[in-house]
């Protein structure tokens, strides 16, 4: 009885141990953006590096659905900003979508601070990327943070077997990739019919990813990041200095003459990806159709887990510009 009981302890004491493992093992993440138009990406990328320093996440790659000539140099920026200049940079090699920056924060942050990568030109391109790495990660083990135009998404899922898998797109999301998080859509006041920008900017891939997608599919609403304001603490923040981070909200709110804060969609679709739901959002099932104008329309079904808020957007804002602050540590791995 004695040798039952201390195998019933070592057992429990094994499966406490893995259970903590798995808890804080490290989140494969690829992170797929259009940053340029808007300044929220900057603010979901600072949060993602935050979140791999403190061992949450693993940055798997920083991909550009947005041709504009930006988007590689403002990703490589913020890489190197972090201590990670060698994370691989994707981007759509296309002449569209492409999406300017009309702010100048990004043409700003590229003449001040370091990056390797100079061009888009010097970038992968997306799909050759996506399929080069998650052919080599582990069955059912990487998140998508998709936080721009569903371009390249759709592009992966129509992809043949190349030299790095003999799968389709298809057939290679579903056998690595655990869930897609995507800040896209919105409910509109009719309870049913939206028009959101990282939608309807490319529509058709859009209506690609939403029928064929074959995992877990997780959707933070244009209402979610609209009532989270972020950006003032930081900007107001003296201990941060030079920082890319800190510059484009500086830029970008000024010209706007914003005092209240930007609204951080993108911001909690990272969040999610990597912390979960729980304490910020609870969800309902639904299920979407996208319209060929863009237009997104809930029907029936339940193939969406879509964000609602479980706490106060002014508290789970505290908890994202915390993250939005956080600065590099001195020497990166």
């Amino acid at each position: 009885m004695k040798f039952k009981s201390a195998l019933l302890i070592l057992a429990f004491i094994f499966h406490l141990n893995f259970v903590k493992a798995q808890k804080h093992s490290p989140v494969p993440v690829i992170f797929d953006t259009d940053i340029a138009g808007d300044y929220d990406d900057v603010g979901a990328m600072a949060m993602l590096h935050a979140f791999a320093d403190k061992g949450e996440a693993q940055i798997l790659a920083t991909i550009s659905c947005n041709a504009f000539e930006t988007t590689a140099p403002t990703i490589s920026v913020i890489n190197t900003y972090f201590g990670r200049p060698n994370i691989p940079i994707g981007i759509v090699k296309k002449d569209k979508p492409n999406k300017d920056c009309a702010q100048q924060w990004a043409q700003a942050i590229i003449a001040k601070y370091p990056h390797n990568v100079k061009s888009n030109s010097q970038a992968v391109e997306a799909v050759a990327l996506y399929r080069k790495l998650l052919a080599k990660q582990a069955d059912g083990s990487v998140t998508i943070i998709s936080v721009g135009f569903f371009t390249n998404l759709a592009d992966l899922l129509r992809s043949g077997a190349d030299k790095y898998s003999k799968l389709d797109g298809e057939q290679l999301v579903k056998k690595k990739v655990k869930k897609l998080v995507s800040m896209a859509t919105g409910i509109g006041t009719d309870g049913k019919t939206f028009s959101e920008y990282n939608v309807n900017v490319d529509a058709a891939s859009a209506q690609e990813v939403f029928k064929n997608w074959p995992t877990p599919i997780t959707l933070s609403g244009f209402e979610i990041g609209e009532k989270i304001l972020t950006g003032i603490r930081l900007i107001n923040n003296t201990s941060i200095k030079n920082s890319p981070v800190k510059d484009a909200f500086q830029i970008a709110l000024t010209k706007d003459n914003n005092t209240t804060g930007r609204n951080s969609w993108d911001e909690t679709a990272v969040l999610t990806a990597i912390r979960g739901l729980k304490p910020y959002f609870t969800y309902r099932k639904l299920n979407m159709e996208i319209k060929d104008n863009g237009t997104d329309v809930v029907v029936p079904g339940e193939r969406f887990l879509y964000l609602q808020f479980a706490m106060q957007p002014g508290d789970i804002a505290k908890d994202i510009e915390q993250l939005m602050m956080h600065q590099p540590v001195k020497e990166q791995r």
